[in-house]
């Protein structure tokens, strides 16, 4: 806080001043503070916690705590409750993102944060809703409702800055391929496409279509990126990742074992995405709040020369003048807000792998073992399950739909 001297007291404030000033506190007028939601007594249960904060949060935050709640129930097979909060969580993202409603429009002005807006998610968190939906869609038997799902996710990964990346997930590609394969298509190119991909990041050899597989086997592992802000500000979007210690999967059914290697890498996903249209908006508001700033700094400083070392009727009014300036000025700074939005989808895997097998009907006993970048087992991760195939349908024209496995070594 900066004290003006005695004098100041005695001047009239110019009338552009008053007026300059009751404009500031117009503006700033919309800028109170932000609704928060109601605190919620955490029991430990991501499940039961997550339903918690859904119930109470804010409209801008409902999306957020879908994402969160779904990949939660997905990893406990709970399909339906997986199902229905994304559904929600798409259709709100889509119905936000691209508009720019008045929350949005609201979060691009100098004195309202990014993080007012609806969240929608990063273009990597997005695709991986429309990813975890179209699992589930093969499951309940619509592999072509499935393969329209990673189609989206291929789209949404194409607005990018450096379209040196743009579309490059290789699971998309694979299992869109795969699904036009298994309803009678030509999946060649879209696996080409995956193989071009995996080469380029370094990611593991997709083998061949088989159309007569019928178990789908989803396996992801690790621990994907995380969003923190960067710059004198926090103006700018940045992610904290870190490599997973589980580096590879192999599946053994029935005596024979699979290569589950990772196959999409969201840490990649998130950090070689290039910029952002909201980036140039907060390094405006960057910029804006440093030479608001500075011009502040310098008017109290020259306020408090001339009321001190002025001579003549006229100082004192040009040092309540200089003072305006500078409050004003101060005030503005204070009140912009170029952080950038942090909320992240924070129980997404690093790694995301894929088989699929073709194995008979019955009950077939299941290990997954998770390993190191040495090699080594790591022998906490191993799970153990039973995949179990039905008998073809006595329908005519009608067989069992594939069965699809969820694996994760995420806690659920």
């Amino acid at each position: 806080m900066t004290i003006l001297p005695r004098s100041f007291s005695r001047v009239t404030a110019l009338p552009w001043a008053r007026a300059g000033g009751a404009g500031l506190l117009l503006a700033l007028g919309g800028c109170a503070s932000a609704p928060t939601a109601p605190q919620v007594a955490l029991t430990g249960d991501a499940l039961v916690d997550g339903n918690a904060q859904l119930a109470v949060a804010l409209p801008k935050d409902r999306v957020l705590w879908e994402y969160r709640v779904s990949a939660t129930a997905l990893r406990r097979e709970l399909w339906d409750e997986a199902k229905t909060k994304l559904d929600d969580a798409i259709a709100q993202a889509s119905a936000n993102y691209g508009n720019v409603n008045s929350e949005a429009a609201r979060s691009r002005r100098m004195f309202r944060s990014e993080s007012d807006k609806p969240f929608v998610g990063e273009p990597y968190e997005r695709v991986m809703a429309n990813f975890y939906r179209g699992i589930i869609y093969w499951r309940d038997g619509e592999p072509d409702n499935a393969r329209a799902l990673f189609r989206t996710g291929e789209l949404l990964d194409s607005d990018t800055e450096d379209k040196t990346y743009a579309g490059d997930w290789v699971l998309l590609d694979y299992l869109d391929g795969l699904a036009s394969a298994k309803l009678g298509g030509d999946g060649s190119d879209a696996l080409a496409r995956a193989r071009a991909n995996a080469k380029q990041q370094k990611l593991g050899h997709l083998p061949d279509y088989d159309p007569k597989a019928n178990v789908m086997v989803f396996v992801e592992y690790g621990q994907g990126p995380k969003k923190y802000s960067g710059g004198e500000y926090g103006q700018f979007l940045k992610f904290y990742v870190e490599k997973s210690r589980v580096s590879l999967a192999k599946l053994t059914v029935d005596g024979r074992t699979v290569s589950l290697p990772p196959y999409d890498d969201l840490n990649y996903q998130a950090t070689t995405r290039g910029g952002r249209l909201m980036d140039h908006v907060l390094g405006n508001k960057a910029a804006f709040k440093q030479t608001t700033d500075t011009v502040g700094d310098a008017a109290l400083v020259g306020a408090i020369g001339t009321a001190e070392y002025g001579r003549g009727k006229d100082a004192g009014t040009a040092a309540i003048g200089l003072a305006a300036v500078g409050l004003i000025s101060k005030l503005a700074s204070s009140a912009t807000t170029p952080a950038a939005d942090i909320r992240t989808w924070d129980n997404l895997p690093q790694y995301l792998s894929f088989r699929a097998l073709n194995l008979s009907p019955g009950d077939h006993e299941a290990t997954l073992t998770f390993y190191d970048a040495s090699g080594a087992v790591l022998s906490t991760h191993t799970q153990q399950f039973t995949i179990s195939v039905p008998q073809p349908s006595t329908s005519v024209g009608q067989g069992p739909g594939d069965v699809v496995i969820f694996r994760s070594d995420l806690p659920h």
